[in-house]
């Protein structure tokens, strides 16, 4: 069973993708989420801020699942500049507290739209 996850509260996907997948009635796939809120606008122009830009994203998108920071399994992040690393991980470890998920962190040489990070998660109901 396949069923497309969808909310206004946050960005709508720029692309031929949804915002997230609820597969086999358990998993949800998220799309990776870059720092534009939901009226289209980029957020911040610093890895902090975009970085509370896309996890607030991810939150709303989980929320639309039913689901939370806690359910989330894998995350996946991309940055602009590795050495922006210890600063996107502190805003990270505020969003997950003590419910870390596996995760691997990756230069990229480009992201969409040009912005300094991207994330993407799976989530487990």
């Amino acid at each position: 069973m396949r069923e497309i996850i969808s909310t206004d509260r946050a960005p709508a996907p720029i692309g031929p993708y949804s915002q997230a997948i609820k597969a086999s009635g358990t998993m949800i796939f998220l799309s990776g989420q870059i720092p534009y809120n939901s009226a289209g606008e980029l957020v911040g122009d610093d890895i902090a801020a975009q970085t509370r830009q896309v996890l607030l994203n991810l939150k709303a998108v989980l929320a639309a699942a039913d689901c939370d920071f806690r359910h989330v399994v894998k995350t996946n992040v991309y940055l602009l500049d590795m050495n922006e690393f210890a600063a996107m991980n502190e805003v990270y470890a505020e969003f997950f507290g003590e419910s870390k998920p596996a995760r691997a962190a990756i230069q990229a040489a480009r992201l969409p739209k040009d912005v300094r990070v991207e994330i993407e998660a799976i989530a487990m109901q």
